[in-house]
């Protein structure tokens, strides 16, 4: 399970360097998709433990997410949940509007949301490509336009992260209405990244793209191996490498537009060899 939030711990030297790229040494992060105990929940945390605010936001996972919450202000950190569909223009402008009403700011956001159902190619209809198109697609841009210009007047700008997949250049079989949907997440983010500084330059847009990070607990030990022996580390990775790495692009003020693989150099890598 990802580590708990633990506020006292914070580094004294910490503080200083968000006031600067901020302007405040508590900053408010937005994280889609953080209630389930999967890549954005160790996000929300990560960020928690960093004196971020942090508003974590579920659609069906609501339950999860107000666990989360709790723990983390038991924990010493502020945090909200936030619901809605990232599909729904008017959900993603009201759930923006409740970090608003809370915070009074964003300073960053990572979009984790994301549904991915896996279909043999014979059995896939338009409404599944449709579905994955809109949450993993379309709710990213949604939430990038409508938080990007929030942080445009913002003086400090912000950061927005977003979060793609490695194997849109190798994909697994079985996953064709997914892949298309993520696929997009590259272009999308140099998009973002031009688009919003040309209104702020304070404002950047990097995405990071995870490999094997969390292998289901029903994968075949063979196929398991596999999956493994196919990266260049040898071994599997965590939701937590994912969330360091978020929290090195967030907190790098000279990175912008760029798509950073954390997958164990599975993707440069064939395997078998």
């Amino acid at each position: 399970m990802p580590r708990r939030a633990a506020i006292a711990k914070v580094p004294a030297k910490l503080m200083p360097m968000l006031e600067t790229l901020f302007g405040t040494p508590h900053p408010v992060a937005l994280i889609t998709g953080a209630g389930a105990p999967r890549v954005g929940n160790a996000v929300a945390r990560s960020l928690a433990a960093r004196s971020y605010r942090v508003a974590v936001h579920a659609h069906r996972s609501q339950a999860e997410a107000d666990r989360t919450t709790g723990e983390l202000r038991a924990g010493g950190a502020e945090a909200m949940t936030v619901t809605g569909d990232v599909a729904r223009p008017q959900d993603v402008e009201r759930l923006v509007a409740a970090v608003l009403e809370r915070f009074g700011r964003i300073d960053v956001l990572v979009n984790c949301a994301a549904i991915w159902i896996p279909k043999r190619l014979e059995d896939v209809t338009a409404a599944d490509v449709m579905r994955h198109l809109e949450v993993n697609t379309l709710g990213t841009f949604l939430c990038c336009q409508k938080v990007g210009l929030v942080m445009v007047a913002q003086q400090h700008g912000g950061a927005i992260i977003n979060v793609g997949d490695w194997a849109i250049a190798r994909p697994y079989p079985d996953y064709a209405a997914y892949f298309p949907s993520k696929g997009a997440i590259p272009t999308l983010t140099r998009v973002m990244a031009v688009e919003l500084a040309r209104r702020n330059p304070r404002i950047r847009v990097n995405a990071v793209l995870p490999g094997p990070v969390m292998l289901p607990e029903d994968m075949p030990e063979a196929v398991k191996e596999a999956t493994i022996g196919a990266t260049l580390v040898q071994r599997e990775g965590s939701p937590q490498h994912v969330a360091d790495a978020v929290i090195a692009l967030a907190e790098n003020d000279f990175i912008t537009g760029a798509c950073l693989p954390v997958d164990g150099g599975r993707t440069i890598f064939p395997g078998g060899s």
